[in-house]
């Protein structure tokens, strides 16, 4: 006969409570506070397994070459998940944020020089999402960061791990961007005759009713404020500034290229497009997407940003065990790690819906009967 399973089997309780030994691989011989800090960080490990799997399972709905509808709000719950596990991970640092300085310098030199930066999941993550290697800031006196994951020459478990997702392609951003440039617009989708011509017209559209904008911008400004001559200029000169940029993003000259040109053209449109017609049916999930997609990078920006706040609290500003800058280089990731650069981007360019360009064809994004 089976035996039944039973929940300290299922779950394997026995195994999970083993692990928080460290070195010596018993933890009656720790301090407490090793104990949680072991604990804490296994516990990030699991989440990051987590993450790892709702992020793969997305890519993989957008890397098809077509999506079905049916599917997106099925993507819109995992990229939300995600967001979740980054925000219960980030207070997790609380907890760390207990222990005083000279209780962590008790054991902090067992740990020289194995690092968080080690974790071969983080590195999986950045790379699933689709973070480039030359976006990379240097860890210490290596340029990259794979250089930490070798032991004794040879590479280990979470290189070989990273060398993995490295090579599985495409990553969640290049298979959502592939799905945004499919995007019709104005019912023309890319393979269709003329659909540069439409793509055109709607950029210079949205351009003609930015420049717009700014000008009404301008003007209740002026009459609202008593503006000296150059206050007046600077207004001017940020207002322009901002449609430069705005006819910049959207015209993609600094592509390399005719064809990555017209690429970036189409999907930055497509993103703006997606935005600006949320309340049509057929674009109420893909602008989910997008909107969780930017939920998921806030969450994880504002996790690395809790962390060093936490590492400042706790060690201050010293070198970091690995030998890196410490809560400098956290700081610096926080600041500079950003994947989907594109949709960040085109938040600046939005414009409220009556002064929006209007859709041509609305009956086109209406909900069909089966």
């Amino acid at each position: 006969m089976t035996q039944k399973p039973n929940y300290w089997e299922y779950v394997r309780i026995e195994d999970l409570l083993s692990l928080q030994g460290g070195l010596s691989g018993d933890d009656t011989t720790l301090s407490n506070d090793e104990v949680r800090f072991i604990t804490i960080h296994q516990i990030d490990e699991l989440w990051f397994k987590l993450v790892l799997r709702e992020l793969a399972s997305t890519r993989d709905v957008f890397r098809s070459s077509s999506v079905p509808e049916t599917s997106l709000s099925t993507v819109v719950t995992s990229l939300k998940r995600v967001s979740i596990i980054f925000q219960l991970a980030g207070r997790h640092f609380r907890l760390m944020e207990t222990m005083r300085t000279q209780d962590y310098l008790k054991f902090r030199d067992k740990l020289s020089p194995a690092s968080g930066f080690q974790s071969a999941q983080f590195r999986e993550i950045e790379i699933l999402l689709g973070l480039e290697d030359d976006e990379r800031i240097p860890f210490g006196m290596e340029r990259d960061y794979t250089a930490s994951m070798t032991t004794a020459g040879e590479e280990s478990a979470a290189m070989k791990r990273v060398r993995m997702r490295q090579a599985d392609k495409p990553t969640l951003k290049d298979a959502v961007y592939t799905w945004l440039y499919r995007t019709p617009i104005h019912g023309s989708s890319p393979d269709q005759e003329g659909d540069e011509e439409v793509v055109r017209e709607f950029i210079e559209e949205f351009l003609g009713c930015h420049e717009k904008t700014m000008q009404d911008l301008i003007r209740t400004s002026l009459q609202a404020q008593a503006l000296t001559d150059a206050d007046e200029e600077r207004l001017r000169k940020r207002y322009s500034q901002e449609l430069e940029s705005a006819r910049n993003y959207l015209t993609a000259d600094e592509a390399e290229g005719a064809d990555e040109q017209r690429y970036l053209q189409r999907m930055r449109a497509a993103i703006l497009f997606i935005d600006s017609n949320r309340q049509l049916p057929l674009l109420s999930w893909p602008s989910e997407i997008v909107d969780s997609l930017i939920e998921v990078e806030q969450a994880f920006l504002v996790f690395r940003q809790r962390h060093a706040r936490m590492v400042e609290r706790v060690i201050g500003r010293r070198v970091g065990t690995g030998g890196s800058d410490g809560v400098e280089y956290l700081d610096r990731t926080a600041l500079a790690y950003r994947v989907f650069k594109e949709i960040w981007a085109a938040r600046t360019l939005l414009l409220e819906p009556a002064l929006s360009p209007t859709v041509k064809n609305p009956d086109f994004y209406a909900l069909r009967n089966p």
